[in-house]
């Protein structure tokens, strides 16, 4: 049975309004832990020493696993501090509608992701940047230019200012939104003077 259509982010706001209040504590350490243990068993997950999965019937096992869990647990919004369910109709109606291919970037430095199985031919598209670690803002320039100007890179992951003109910028203040604008024309710079400006971010 397929469900009547995919779920908006409105269908999802209103389910979370609707959802079951819970402590962030209770989700992450009861919930979470208890659904997964109680599924490891059922599906009789195993891996040994192998990280990754190769025997297909443990791969179908693991998914198998992995889509009871997303349907019995659902989401938890830290924001709200709730709940949502979702059907597995609805859950495979969103693997249906899935991109088969995410265009990113422009120009020449366009990268194109593509799904990949094990062992594929199709080479895993390669992000460089320093992901979310805390940079001066007197090197930031530099240290995003560095990795742009790697051509084995296909796409950039900003780094985040420790300040913008000397100031902290703290959650919920204007300096959070100006730290954010000059991380973004800070990378933008470092990707022109890699020459590399269609590079995406």
């Amino acid at each position: 049975m397929a469900a009547e259509r995919p779920l908006t982010v409105c269908d999802v706001y209103e389910r979370f309004l609707k959802g079951k209040k819970m402590d962030e504590s209770e989700w992450d350490y009861n919930v979470i832990p208890t659904n997964a243990t109680a599924l490891k068993e059922k599906y009789k997950l195993d891996f040994g020493t192998n990280t990754i999965p190769e025997d297909k019937e443990v791969m179908n096992n693991l998914f198998n696993a992995g889509l009871e869990m997303l349907v019995t647990t659902g989401y938890y919004l830290q924001d709200m501090g709730r709940t949502m369910k979702v059907t597995e109709e609805e859950v495979w109606e969103g693997i249906k509608k899935t991109p088969k291919q995410l265009i990113l970037g422009e120009g020449r430095d366009i990268a194109r992701f593509y799904p990949r199985r094990g062992n594929s031919p199709v080479k895993p598209i390669i992000q460089g940047g320093p992901t979310g670690s805390p940079i001066s803002e007197d090197i930031y320039v530099q240290v995003m230019q560095s990795y742009a100007q790697e051509g084995v890179v296909d796409a950039m992951v900003n780094g985040v200012l420790t300040t913008v003109e000397g100031k902290k910028p703290k959650t919920n203040t204007p300096y959070e939104i100006r730290a954010t604008m000059a991380e973004l024309r800070a990378t933008k710079e470092a990707r022109t003077r890699a020459g590399r400006p269609g590079l995406s971010v």
